[in-house]
């Protein structure tokens, strides 16, 4: 794991104990430093929990400010059995704490660790690195950003540079907690994706290239309007020192804005009849995600020719544009990773007959940047808690089934198509309403289509 020896006897409090929450107990522990860790659900906190005889003896196992002998972790601070306590950050006083970690999950707009908080640093597990860094072998790292593409174009970064022999580690919003990966050796190179939310919690992550890929309107329900979340997106160009390399998209103007206050800019503009630049990234919004990974590899010192044969030899992520299965000559793609109708609207404009998968918990109250590839879908199938009013906004446009459940849309799809079309799962919404994460809608959609055969 990354640990830093300037966490050594600070105190922490990490509110949102998921997958990288839990790292980052492991690491600042690791670190010497003091934690106090929290999750609404019980089973999160369990996990951190020993069993009862481990307990001091008259504690409470309902006590929030219980402290804990000998967590089950893999490496303990050396400060001994009470480094770890199981407690509420907003139960107690957080006055003389060096941060409160938070998951980007936590709305911090309505949350009341805000205020709570006070004076104390509200951080996330992507500043918990930028602190370790000094820590490591002689480095770089690439933050990449954006409404949409960020996944593809940091796992295509990633994936050249591996072609390339070049040390590597992917994390941020992909893969593995940052902080839960091993060190690199130097010369490595960190890519990492960052949501808007991790930028938010970060203070001093000082990229050696940082990216942007464009801006859409997307999680309004966590900012002030769509200028606070641009700028939150802007705010990777302010965290760097002069001599740092920024690469920034300029096909809205949103982006483009920001292009204009970052003088050294390498922008980014998409030709109308760009060119598929590997078997895995035809399509416009792709051909900007491999302009964007030859620039930033460009920047990194990589020939023409590496960055050329990692471009042929990348593979889409799952669950984005990926191929499932062909079942009685119908095509079935798994496009979950769509969140919000800008993600979604490439999909639809890469398949000819479409019965199209959509719904779930809506981003927005519209599907309007979508438009454009409506005429190439059959049929609609609607799901989720946007089920009904999704159809109501298809209907003037095309054949609609409220279907409301993954499972039957699958069903009724397949009843419908014929040889030749494709039957696209491309949401166009988050997916909480009905599954834990996009990944597990993508993985029942395969179920369903596995049930077809």
């Amino acid at each position: 794991m990354i640990t830093a020896a300037a966490w050594a006897g600070k105190k922490f409090a990490v509110l949102g104990l998921a997958r990288s929450g839990a790292a980052t107990v492991r690491a600042l522990l690791a670190g010497g430093a003091e934690v106090v860790a929290w999750d609404g659900d019980g089973a999160k906190r369990d996990a951190l929990s020993p069993s009862p005889r481990s307990r001091g003896e008259g504690t409470s196992p309902s006590s929030p400010t219980t402290a804990l002998a000998t967590p089950p972790l893999p490496t303990l601070s050396p400060m001994g059995e009470r480094a770890l306590v199981i407690a509420d950050p907003l139960s107690i006083d957080l006055t003389g704490f060096d941060g409160v970690v938070v998951s980007p999950g936590v709305p911090l707009n309505r949350h009341p660790i805000a205020a709570h908080a006070g004076d104390t640093p509200i951080i996330g597990d992507i500043e918990l690195f930028a602190q370790a860094r000094a820590d490591l072998p002689p480095h770089k790292v690439v933050g990449i950003t954006g409404t949409n593409g960020k996944s593809t174009t940091t796992a295509l970064i990633h994936h050249i540079l591996e072609q390339a022999g070049i040390p590597t580690r992917m994390g941020g919003n992909i893969g593995l907690p940052i902080l839960a990966q091993d060190p690199l050796p130097a010369g490595g190179v960190y890519v990492l994706e960052l949501s808007s939310y991790q930028i938010d919690l970060t203070r001093s992550l000082d990229c050696d290239v940082a990216v942007l890929l464009n801006i859409t309107p997307d999680h309004l329900d966590r900012y002030a309007g769509f200028g606070a979340y641009a700028a939150s997106k802007a705010r990777l160009f302010a965290m760097q020192s002069s001599g740092r390399v920024a690469v920034i998209g300029t096909g809205d103007a949103a982006s483009a804005a920001i292009a204009d206050t970052v003088p050294h800019a390498v922008r980014i503009a998409v030709p109308a009849e760009a060119p598929a630049f590997g078997p895995a990234l035809a399509g416009p919004h792709n051909a900007q995600n491999a302009l964007t990974a030859i620039a930033v590899c460009e920047a990194l010192g990589l020939d023409t020719d590496t960055i050329r044969a990692g471009l042929q030899s990348y593979r889409a992520l799952p669950h984005r544009m990926a191929h499932v299965a062909d079942v009685n000559g119908v095509a079935y793609v798994d496009d979950s990773k769509a969140t919000n109708p800008d993600s979604t609207a490439p999909a639809l404009n890469a398949f000819a007959r479409i019965h199209w998968i959509v719904g779930g918990l809506a981003k927005s109250d519209d599907l309007d940047a979508c438009r454009p590839g409506f005429g190439n879908v059959v049929h609609a199938y609607t799901i989720g808690t946007a089920a009904q009013r999704f159809a109501e906004l298809l209907q003037p446009d095309m054949a609609v089934t409220i279907a409301n459940t993954l499972d039957e849309a699958v069903k009724l799809a397949a009843t419908a198509a014929r040889p030749g079309d494709t039957v696209l799962l491309s949401p166009a919404c988050a997916s909480f309403d009905q599954f834990s994460d996009f990944e597990a809608r993508g993985r029942a959609f395969a179920a369903a289509v596995g049930a077809l055969q």
